[in-house]
């Protein structure tokens, strides 16, 4: 889960600044959590404490109004009866990684994942999203390489990931569609050479930097082991005290 936060706060200051380049400064005072932390660790403490995914949405969307949410979740964490709202946007992908490391069987991972998307990205789009990263997730935590989770993915998920980091970025724009981003995240990964590595080729697209680097940075995570210590003291000292506290009891 760390790896994902990471990913979020390296790419959270390239969003509405865009860059074709794998040369770039990962930490700077621009550098801040956004609402794919927010959501990310409000999964995780539903899991952990045992309470439904959309009450602790909830709850941190209040804690945290500011954190760049879009409208469409705006509406429904503001909302007294909220329903799902068939978004098939990456929001459900992005905040799924709790759930890949929470359980042990990928039946119950797939079925999480599920649970975790669809109360607001009930599209088919939105849960074939967030299934994805938490399988690449769960298989590259249990150790398989990385043509087993290339092989799965587009197996069970019918995502092409045949093309490359560098044909996609010719002409990449700002996707939010988990069709149009879990793929390319995936493959920043399946391109890596280490975890570094993963999160300057999903910023280094030019699209929704934050989410994908997100996306990439959960699978690299579990892949790699860890985060490099570097990395890993930069993004905690960028967390506040609840943020930092539901991460450490997750992580430990």
């Amino acid at each position: 889960m760390l790896g994902a936060i990471a990913g979020d706060i390296i790419g959270s200051r390239f969003e509405h600044a865009r860059i074709k380049t794998k040369d770039f400064e990962l930490f700077n005072r621009q550098s801040v959590f956004t609402d794919d932390t927010v959501h990310t660790i409000a999964i995780a403490d539903s899991l952990l404490n045992k309470i439904p995914y959309q009450k602790k949405l909830h709850e941190y969307f209040h804690y945290y109004p500011n954190a760049g949410y879009g409208s469409r979740f705006r509406r429904w964490a503001r909302s007294p009866q909220p329903r799902p709202y068939g978004s098939f946007g990456n929001g459900s992908a992005m905040r799924v990684s709790p759930v890949a490391w929470y359980y042990e069987k990928l039946e119950e991972v797939m079925e999480e994942a599920l649970h975790s998307a669809e109360m607001t990205h009930n599209h088919p789009e939105g849960i074939r999203g967030a299934q994805a990263v938490a399988a690449a997730i769960y298989l590259a935590r249990k150790g398989s390489g990385k043509g087993e989770i290339k092989s799965y993915v587009e197996d069970q998920f019918g995502y092409d990931l045949s093309s490359n980091i560098n044909i996609i970025r010719q002409d990449y724009g700002f996707e939010v569609s988990c069709q149009a981003s879990v793929p390319q995240a995936i493959i920043s990964f399946l391109e890596s050479t280490d975890f570094e590595d993963a999160v300057r080729n999903a910023v280094s697209l030019g699209g929704d930097s934050d989410t994908l680097a997100c996306m990439a940075g959960g699978i690299a995570e579990a892949y790699y082991g860890e985060v490099p210590q570097r990395i890993a003291a930069e993004t905690i000292k960028r967390l506040d005290e609840r943020l930092n506290a539901v991460l450490s009891a997750f992580e430990y």
